[in-house]
C-alpha cells in the first residue's frame, strides 16, 4: 500500500515539473506575425532622387546636407541648399543602376572640375591626366587631406519611399590623401582580404584609401 501511495505521489511530482516546460515549449513554437515585405518603387521623381541621395550621407548629417545633380528633366540643379560640411550628388536617372554620393565640401572644386571635363566629352583617363597637371600646378584645389567621399550604390534604381533605402544598395568610402603612397601610409596597394582597406592611385593627386564594409549576411 505504501508503495502504491509513493507511486501516485511521484507521478504527481513529475507532472508538476513537466507542465511548465510543456507550456514554455508551446509558447516558444507559437507563430510570430511576419513583417510585411518592402514594396520598392522606381526612383523616377525629383523627390525620390533627393531622398535616396541623402542616404549616402551619415544619418545625423542628412538634414543639413546640400543636394545637387541631374533632375528628371536632365538639368543639373541644386535640389536643396545645405548648412553643414556635406554635398550629396543624386543618382543620374539616365544611367543604369543606382549610384549616389556624398562628399566633404572642400572636395567641391575637384568634383566640379571632373563634371565640367566630362561634359566636354573627356574620358576617364583624360580627366585624370588633366586634373593631375592642374593640381600639381596649383590651379586645382584637392580639398582637405583626409576629406571623404561616401558612395551609396546598387544594381537597381528602386527604393522604399518610407525610409529612402535603395534595393540591394551598399556603401563604399573613399578617403582622399593626395600623393600618399603605400610607404607613407602603411596601406597595401591591393586589398589583403575582401573588404580590407587599401590605397588606390598611390603617388598621384587622386590617391585615396578605399573602404568597402561588409554587407548584411557576409
Amino acid at each position: 500500500m505504501k508503495n502504491l501511495i509513493c507511486l501516485f505521489a511521484l507521478s504527481g511530482f513529475l507532472f508538476a515539473c513537466n507542465a511548465p516546460e510543456s507550456q514554455e515549449a508551446e509558447a516558444a513554437t507559437t507563430t510570430q506575425p511576419e513583417e510585411s515585405p518592402v514594396t520598392y518603387q522606381p526612383i523616377d521623381t525629383d523627390e525620390a532622387l533627393m531622398a535616396t541621395a541623402l542616404m549616402a550621407a551619415p544619418e545625423a548629417s542628412r538634414e543639413g546636407a546640400k543636394v545637387i545633380g541631374y533632375n528628371m528633366a536632365g538639368e543639373f540643379v541644386t535640389f536643396k541648399e545645405g548648412t553643414n560640411e556635406f554635398i550629396c550628388l543624386v543618382d543620374n536617372p539616365n544611367q543604369e543602376g543606382f549610384n549616389a554620393a556624398c562628399y566633404h565640401r572642400s572636395l567641391e572644386p575637384f568634383m566640379a572640375r571632373g563634371r565640367e571635363l566630362r561634359a566636354e566629352g573627356k574620358n576617364a583617363n583624360e580627366i585624370f591626366d588633366i586634373r593631375e597637371k592642374e593640381v600639381k600646378a596649383g590651379k586645382l584645389d584637392m580639398g582637405e587631406t583626409g576629406a571623404t567621399l561616401h558612395i551609396y550604390y546598387g544594381p537597381e534604381a528602386q527604393y522604399d519611399p518610407a525610409t529612402g533605402e535603395v534595393d540591394q544598395a551598399q556603401y563604399r568610402y573613399v578617403v582622399y590623401m593626395p600623393f600618399a603612397t603605400a610607404a607613407s601610409t602603411g596601406l597595401p596597394e591591393r586589398p589583403v582580404e575582401p573588404h580590407h582597406p587599401w590605397i588606390m592611385n598611390p603617388g598621384t593627386h587622386r590617391a585615396h584609401i578605399m573602404i568597402t564594409p561588409l554587407t548584411e549576411g557576409e
